[in-house]
């Protein structure tokens, strides 16, 4: 897990082929103004995803991961708390995980939090299991999905 200021994302560009261009992209000049959904990035090598959303409870999400993209979690309004929690120490996965769409669930608890404010991003790796979304006010972030 890495967490940082946009203003730093060129300086990881050599951890993966696709972050150059998920991070070109955050740094776009009309990134706050994006359209709620799936943006192209680069193909299946990086996509975008726009939410604006209430955020929850800790207690109303579970802790998540993904084998084939990297998350980068990007705030542009609110404040995001992310759980955070060693893939190799989880417990098993739920009924709710979806290999299909690249997500395991486990009911586990975090053992560490982030707080990610706007202008900041937080990255997951294949390798951290993360819990997003977790605000008392509204979000707006853009997650960019990059393969691994």
């Amino acid at each position: 897990m890495i967490l940082d200021i946009l203003e730093n994302g060129e300086k990881y560009t050599s951890l993966n082929p696709h972050f150059t261009a998920a991070f070109e992209f955050l740094n776009r000049a009309d990134i706050a103004d994006l359209f709620e959904g799936r943006n192209e990035v680069d193909g299946d090598n990086a996509y975008a995803i726009v939410i604006k959303a209430p955020g929850r409870k800790p207690d109303e999400g579970l802790l998540e991961t993904h084998d084939n993209y990297i998350d980068i979690q990007f705030v542009v309004s609110g404040v995001d708390s992310i759980g955070w929690k060693a893939r190799k120490d989880l417990g098993p996965t739920t009924d709710a995980s979806d290999p299909r769409n690249d997500v395991a669930f486990y009911e586990d608890k975090p053992d560490a939090w982030t707080i990610v404010r706007p202008g900041m991003f937080a990255i997951y790796f294949p390798e951290d299991a993360h819990l997003p979304m977790i605000s008392g006010g509204d979000l707006h972030k853009i997650v960019v999905k990059v393969a691994v």
